[in-house]
């Protein structure tokens, strides 16, 4: 009698474990986990904080230096233009060195800001202000004498027959940003109606006949 009875209590024992096992909310001190929240979602539009900097100065250093130190201050948008207005390109920017800047040294801007050196080879001396580029010549011809011949030649209509001749030795005229315009043709002020134009040159350091 007494072993039948201890079957029977541990054949019940069993079958609490095993129902308890399948259902842990049946107990009274076990609670069901409670479900997971997602996390709350970024509102849609939103950007990053700008970032401001203080921008160095940077006038009468080496290009390729002015570049390095603006990098390190956080300003990646970088950009150079001849400040002679002769369009050359700063191809060896050790061989150059910053005479202007945009923005100006001190200014507290945002680091994306595009910062834009004015420059000029090493053996040349910095004018006192940049100067401009030829404006696109439109339906009437510019008074391009004393301008350099590449810049004036960006000025001119793309499909312009354009003709450039030494006006001191009848030397060939092959880097053209070398060269300054002397006389031209057809004369400041004419109508550009599709004619050639045509242009005797000297080197800038030169002096027109």
């Amino acid at each position: 009698m007494r072993t039948h009875r201890t079957a029977t209590l541990a054949a019940t024992a069993a079958a609490l474990l095993a129902l308890t096992a399948c259902n842990p909310q049946t107990t009274g001190t076990d609670k069901p986990a409670a479900p997971s929240t997602p996390g709350t979602p970024a509102p849609s539009g939103s950007t990053p904080a700008a970032k401001t900097a203080t921008l160095p100065g940077f006038v009468g250093k080496g290009l390729q230096s002015a570049q390095d130190e603006a990098q390190a201050a956080g300003f990646v948008r970088l950009k150079s233009h001849d400040a002679l207005g002769r369009d050359r390109l700063q191809a060896l920017d050790r061989n150059w060195k910053v005479c202007s800047q945009t923005p100006a040294a001190g200014a507290n801007v945002d680091t994306s800001t595009t910062v834009d050196f004015g420059a000029v080879k090493l053996e040349e001396s910095c004018p006192a202000t940049d100067a401009p580029a030829p404006k696109p010549a439109g339906s009437t011809m510019p008074d391009f004498a004393g301008q350099g011949m590449k810049a004036v030649r960006g000025a001119l209509p793309s499909n312009a027959s354009i003709t450039v001749k030494d006006a001191l030795q009848g030397r060939m005229v092959l880097q053209e940003s070398n060269w300054k315009v002397c006389s031209q043709d057809p004369k400041p002020g004419t109508a550009l109606t599709g004619q050639p134009v045509a242009f005797t040159v000297a080197k800038t350091e030169e002096t027109c006949p």
